[in-house]
């Protein structure tokens, strides 16, 4: 290459350096932790996780639900695509199908699983309006419906983007040479769409695929890959290593999907010109089209009317009175407010980021001379990029980035969204790029321009239209994504997507579709300003050059003074690390991350600001899987400074790596426990009874947890998995110490058989499933349902005569040497000193010396299990867990 393109060099280079930093580097991190073994390198993490049957089931279920929600998926975005195209539906009709169909991805798809239950459950929107639940949610039935919905906008726009550039002239030519309408439907139409039909389909199977939203949330007893792959990762007993060589076969479908693609190319169908031709009339094809496309579509919409309901209506379904009180709630819950502005603020900066770098990357291998090799790299990391799933991205930014300057920052989230959603834009980009004269560069060379003034001043004002929808395809992404981010939000970088995962832990459906509705009238918003803006620079681009000087000049403007405030955007977020809010936040605020429930929260809270210490902290919650991961992973880099979490995850964790310091205050607890914790809370089991779902289907009040087992409750029972809670080993540990393990191994079969698809992964999740009306009883903790109880709820609880067994959760000080908040340690003395007597109207159980509770509100059968609570043995109970499903 010449001197001359220089620049060139320097964008290519940079573009490069990227994706070499924060793509390659950390996906090799992941590869090689999945062959890392205590004595060195080997395969037997690989041997572990593929001759597991579970996994195996897993694989198989995620590819046919996968590749059964492409197939329709596809043919229902055919069929809209070509009602559009191909027919003389009204053009209101065809602008209801194009709004419609891609509105489900302004929404983040784990709050798919929750509409899907609200709407079609037993006391659901739909199920209420029919007079009856239509089919069962759970299982594939759930899943595929979650797919069909999660995907259709991206095949629909992939189809009815290429269908927009068929010369439909081929119709009339093949009705001439006498073709029946089958064969001209054939050779006209489906053949220059083999290729993208084929491409929606990979893309729709690689998205369900690597999905995890919909899962969670309906996936019932149908395990898929994407599951296994968080529960080893951020499982009440995480596995790195295991999680790793998930992750790695995760990877799999995109080199298939790479290979076909590439194969698929010869396929695609490129028109010197395209006709305009008027379509044959036909009133029969376009009403049966239109009736179809706008009853499917009003059918996908109706799962979302929910979202508009649910939250305005005092107590879904037992108080239906219209309210805004929980509108007002989240209003003036300040850390749902911060959410909220973080999501702003990382969407809009990913946006001005990520425009940068693809419009620097299409300039690349669109509008130079750069070698072939060099455009091959740019197209190889677009082609990568599109197949990599945001999970095992996620996981890979935590693995490779603990311990950074970036580690909790908003430049990683940032970062991460960038590298993500890179596909789709860049080929936009490109493509635009391509189709405008390829001379510019050489007449403006000619004329003495440099490269850079020719971009600026020709290239850029021509490409407006199409960097505006790149903005926005950026900016509609960075608000609804998940998967990646929620391993690498901290307190004071939580996005509203991590928020809703956080919600689901602790059943707080109210919260969850207000903060959905946040986002999908933000994306509304959005999308109405950049289509507002994308037409208006395709109308002005369409325009007769009249005053071309002043134009070009307010466009070089506008141009020059966008790409300076996207930079000082980036460079200010870079410089700074963000680790705080845009707005607010001091590095010596306590961070306290803790796995407990709002009673606890709140008691915590009001023990804190009333001692002096209010404004002085932040408190992150999680639920216990994944704050037990962060804690493993993070060790002393975690960003927190003060932790409450379960007892025995603590003890791993310090086990792991000697992350807590000593206490430094006399405790005064009854029981003796390690020096670097002492207990804030005990959590009690208890069986969880709707008692109109009792009455409705004339079920025996249960007495013990061995009554679960009987057939009387089989579909009407929800507990939870010990794989990913720890709240089913409160249920565990009472059928062991009772009955002894053969027999509470019978026992478990069949209560795990009655549950079916209600073993829940949230230790809310009984509470949520009984509350919800889905199952009559549950096994969960006893303080959700007496907090139900006197709210008024149909909910009520049964001490069980095997014992109301324990968890601790407890309080312990990361230990960060010189950097440790002097602060920590006076507020966690703080909370056991002064909190206490709060907690105990919630959690009757005397932790210390003195403590009294209220006979009525103690649990029947308190019982403590006669082994200590360890990691190994929860460990062993897994394993027995497992072998009765």
């Amino acid at each position: 290459m010449q001197k001359k393109n220089i620049e060139i060099k320097v964008i290519f280079a940079a573009v490069t350096v990227l994706f070499v930093l924060f793509l390659m580097l950390p996906m090799i991190g992941i590869l090689g932790k999945s062959f890392m073994e205590n004595s060195g390198v080997g395969l037997s993490h690989y041997i572990d996780v593929l001759t597991a049957p579970r996994f195996a089931g897993a694989f198989r279920n995620s590819i046919l639900i996968s590749l059964t929600g492409a197939v329709i998926t596809t043919a229902l975005a055919f069929m809209m695509a070509y009602t559009i195209n191909f027919t003389n539906v009204p053009k209101m009709v065809k602008k209801f199908i194009r709004a419609a169909a891609v509105l489900p991805m302004l929404l983040p798809t784990i709050t798919y699983g929750f509409a899907i239950i609200y709407s079609f459950g037993k006391q659901g929107l739909i199920t209420r309006i029919f007079g009856g639940q239509l089919f069962n949610i759970y299982g594939f039935n759930g899943l595929l419906m979650g797919y069909i919905i999660y995907t259709l906008p991206i095949s629909f726009m992939l189809i009815n983007n290429t269908m927009g550039y068929i010369d439909k002239k081929f119709l009339l030519v093949s009705r001439v040479m006498g073709d029946s309408p089958l064969q001209t439907f054939m050779t006209a139409v489906l053949r220059p769409l083999w290729g993208t039909l084929a491409a929606s389909m990979i893309q729709c199977f690689f998205l369900s695929f690597t999905d995890f939203g919909i899962p969670a949330s309906v996936g019932g007893k149908v395990d898929v890959v994407a599951g296994i792959l968080y529960e080893e990762m951020l499982g009440s007993i995480p596995n790195f290593n295991n999680g790793a060589v998930v992750a790695v076969m995760m990877l799999l479908p995109s080199v298939i999907s790479i290979t076909v693609l590439h194969i698929l190319e010869k396929y695609n169908v490129r028109y010197n010109k395209i006709s305009s031709v008027e379509l044959k009339k036909n009133k029969g094809r376009d009403a049966l089209l239109g009736i179809l496309s706008v009853a499917s579509l009003v059918a996908v919409l109706s799962v979302f009317a929910v979202i508009v309901i649910v939250p305005f209506v005092s107590e879904w379904p037992y108080r239906m009175s219209f309210t805004l009180d929980n509108v007002r709630a989240v209003f003036d819950d300040s850390a749902l407010v911060r959410v909220y502005t973080n999501s702003l603020y990382v969407a809009l900066v990913t946006a001005v980021a990520g425009s940068l770098v693809v419009y620097g990357a299409a300039l690349v291998t669109a509008r130079s001379k750069i070698n072939q090799k060099c455009k091959k790299v740019i197209e190889s990391i677009a082609l990568v990029t599109n197949t990599i799933p945001g999970m095992v991205l996620g996981i890979a930014f935590m693995l490779s980035f603990t311990g950074t300057s970036l580690q909790n920052t908003f430049v990683i989230i940032i970062v991460c969204n960038v590298i993500h959603f890179f596909s789709t834009p860049y080929l936009m980009m490109k493509n635009s790029l391509e189709k405008m004269n390829a001379s510019w560069e050489t007449t403006a060379r000619l004329m003495g321009d440099t490269w850079v003034k020719t971009v600026i001043r020709v290239v850029t004002p021509n490409a407006a239209a199409t960097i505006l929808e790149v903005f926005s395809y950026y900016f509609v992404n960075a608000m609804v994504t998940v998967s990646a981010i929620i391993f690498i939000a901290g307190a004071r970088t939580m996005v509203i997507t991590a928020k809703i995962k956080e919600l689901q832990h602790f059943a707080k459906f109210n919260e969850i579709f207000i903060l959905s509705l946040f986002i999908l009238v933000t994306n509304l918003v959005a999308k109405g300003i950049f289509g507002f803006l994308v037409n208006k620079k395709t109308n002005e681009s369409k325009q007769p050059v009249r005053g071309g000087k002043i134009k070009m000049k307010r466009t070089v403007k506008g141009a020059l003074s966008a790409l300076l405030v996207g930079t000082m955007l980036v460079t200010s977020t870079i410089l700074t690390g963000c680790s705080s809010s845009p707005k607010t936040g001091s590095e010596s605020e306590v961070v306290l991350y803790s796995n407990a429930d709002d009673e606890a929260i709140e008691a915590m809270k009001n023990a804190l600001d009333g001692n002096g210490y209010e404004g002085k902290y932040i408190i992150q919650t999680f639920g216990t899987s994944e704050l037990g991961g962060k804690l493993l992973a993070e060790g002393k880099n975690i960003e927190a400074d003060l932790v409450t979490m379960s007892s025995f995850y603590l003890e791993s964790a310090q086990g792991a790596n000697t992350m807590f310091k000593e206490l430094s205050f006399d405790t005064g607890a009854l029981e003796t426990y390690p020096g670097y914790y002492t207990p804030i809370t005990a959590q009690e089991g208890a069986i969880i009874v709707n008692t109109e779902m009792m009455a409705e289907n004339n079920l025996p009040m249960p007495t013990s947890i061995k009554d679960l087992a009987n057939p009387e409750y089989k579909g009407f029972l929800s507990v939870t998995d010990i794989k990913s809670s720890s709240t089913a080993w409160l249920l565990i540990q009472a059928l062991v110490s009772e009955y002894g393990e053969d027999e509470a191994k019978e026992i478990l079969t069949k209560i795990y058989e009655n549950a079916g698809d209600h073993i829940e992964e949230s230790g809310s999740g009984p509470i949520k499933k009984v509350r919800a009306g889905e199952v009559a009883v549950g096994f969960g903790l006893r303080h959700q349902a007496v907090a139900d109880k006197a709210d008024g709820l149909p909910i009520d609880f049964v001490d069980p005569t095997e014992g109301n067994f324990t968890l601790t959760e407890s309080v312990a000080v990361i230990d960060k040497g010189d950097k440790t908040n002097p602060l920590a340690m006076e507020m966690a003395e703080c909370i056991i000193k002064n909190g206490r007597k709060e907690l105990l109207a919630t959690y009757p159980v005397p932790l210390y010396d003195g403590e009294t509770v209220d006979e009525a509100n103690a649990s029947g059968n308190p019982k403590k299990f006669a082994e200590p609570l360890t990691a190994e043995l929860m460990k062993e109970h897994q394993e027995l867990s497992e072998s009765c499903k």
